[in-house]
């Protein structure tokens, strides 16, 4: 299975909507976050991905179809802010690919962090992660993930 992972551009920007609201519904459960009367997650962040240049969005496909996406912030460490994968590609290794192919593209000090109730995620980036890393939770309840990577 290929997993290709890039650089979201502005025709994306629906695509990267869609899929994070199927994110947000997902995490829901977790967050106690409601839905909005149009249908859909508020994110007020999301424009930001495509005007900032301190941050960036990546789009996963696997052999040609949308498979999940990346929301990254380049700021110091960068900060991986939002990381889906669909359902359909879990446990086939895209998750883990996809997230290689984004800590790559960003060597340096990274920061990765996760809901503290969300099992699945803190198993998969205690796997995800490529380098060697420091975890610790904070007094929220979040799983926070500190490493370095090199070019």
């Amino acid at each position: 299975m290929t997993v290709t992972v890039r650089e979201a551009s502005p025709a994306d920007r629906a695509l990267v909507g869609r899929l994070l609201d199927l994110c947000l519904h997902e995490f829901s459960e977790f967050d106690g976050l409601d839905i909005g009367w149009d249908g859909s997650y508020a994110y007020p962040w999301l424009e930001a991905y495509w005007v900032d240049h301190d941050r960036q969005a990546y789009v996963f496909d696997v052999e040609g179809h949308p498979a999940g996406f990346a929301l990254v912030r380049l700021t110091k460490p960068v900060e991986l802010a939002e990381f889906f994968v669909l359902r359909k590609y879990r446990r086939q290794g895209v998750g883990t690919d996809a997230a290689g192919q984004v800590i790559a593209r960003h060597p340096g000090r990274w920061v990765i962090s996760q809901a503290g109730a969300n099992a699945r995620a803190t198993a998969f980036w205690r796997r995800a992660v490529p380098s060697p890393f420091v975890e610790r939770r904070e007094a929220d309840g979040r799983v926070v993930r500190t490493f370095e990577t090199v070019s």
